[in-house]
């Protein structure tokens, strides 16, 4: 099995801090930029799976800065530079502690939530009458607050961000303007790969100077959920299962092997055959959300890779 990267532990030059998320690192390099590493880490359920991903640190740092590229003109982000394959650098920003998840279709979280009965999600009605993956009369916004390390993220409402003065009315009234423009760029992008973007999720902060840009990732399996288009109607209504390429498949393993990450549950072995798959599951979303081919980087040191890349575009600053 190819190599993985599962921990970093650098020390970048006027490195003031690092930051540990359940995927990527982030290091502070002298409070002005941030280098995020994208590691090989698997997280399901807000829980890191015990086993790397090849080559999935890179396929989600590659398709995070393409889909910030193709976004630019309408909203801004932090990214300025991208020295290696698992790795972005951008401006550093206070992040908002809130995710702004948008959902076109009735999948995933909304789909059990409304099996079990609730009609009510984040203080926004669905429907009566929905069948899973059938789409809403128009995109909800159903933000989460965001976990601090160990934490599961939770569901809150447009109201409750407010009241508990999480973000101001003025900043959250920009950060849903610019959750519905990506969402609809995303669409548009998806539908011209043959894909539908069932949902997916946004991240914001601020820089220094108090503009408010896209941070973290966009529009990468991880943080978004995929149907294959061809075919949607037909699957909805024969009652079939859609087509998708997000890692829910990763979920419903998950799932059948008993483990939802909730207490007392142990996460199910993963043999390397399995692993294989799954790498080979994240190539082939890379290939179908970008259009362009992957290519395989060397991966037989990655650690001693990424350092030397990394230290080369610092000290050409």
């Amino acid at each position: 099995m190819s190599n993985t990267i599962i921990d970093t532990n650098f020390n970048f030059p006027n490195q003031k801090s690092v930051y540990k998320g359940k995927v990527r690192e982030v290091y502070n390099i002298n409070d002005e930029l941030l280098v995020m590493i994208a590691t090989d880490r698997l997280s399901a359920f807000d829980v890191v799976m015990p086993k790397g991903i090849p080559y999935k640190g890179q396929i989600l740092n590659q398709i995070a800065t393409k889909m910030m590229k193709e976004t630019e003109d309408l909203v801004p982000n932090w990214l300025v530079a991208t020295p290696d394959p698992n790795v972005a650098v951008g401006h550093l920003c206070e992040p908002f502690k809130v995710e702004m998840v948008i959902r076109g279709y009735m999948s995933g979280h909304a789909a059990r939530e409304y099996k079990a009965g609730k009609r009510l999600l984040c203080g926004v009605t669905m429907p009566d009458g929905m069948k899973e993956n059938d789409k809403f009369p128009a995109p909800i916004i159903t933000p989460a607050t965001k976990a601090e390390k160990g934490d599961h993220d939770e569901d809150i409402s447009r109201e409750d961000i407010l009241k508990r003065g999480i973000v101001s009315e003025e900043d959250y009234e920009i950060l849903e303007d610019y959750t519905i423009k990506l969402f609809q760029r995303g669409t548009e992008i998806a539908k011209e790969r043959g894909l539908i973007l069932v949902d997916t999720k946004y991240e914001f902060g601020k820089t220094k100077t108090g503009e408010i840009v896209l941070i973290d990732e966009i529009h990468t399996p991880d943080s978004s959920r995929y149907f294959y288009a061809d075919g949607y109607k037909e699957r909805q209504e024969k009652g079939e299962m859609q087509k998708q390429l997000s890692k829910e498949f990763v979920r419903q393993w998950l799932i059948a092997n008993g483990f939802q990450g909730l207490e007392g549950q142990t996460v199910p072995y993963m043999s390397d055959e399995y692993i294989e798959t799954v790498s080979d599951r994240y190539i082939e979303l890379y290939e179908n959300i970008t259009g362009d081919a992957f290519v395989k980087e060397d991966v037989s040191d990655i650690q001693a890779r990424i350092e030397r890349n990394v230290l080369n575009y610092l000290e050409n600053q």
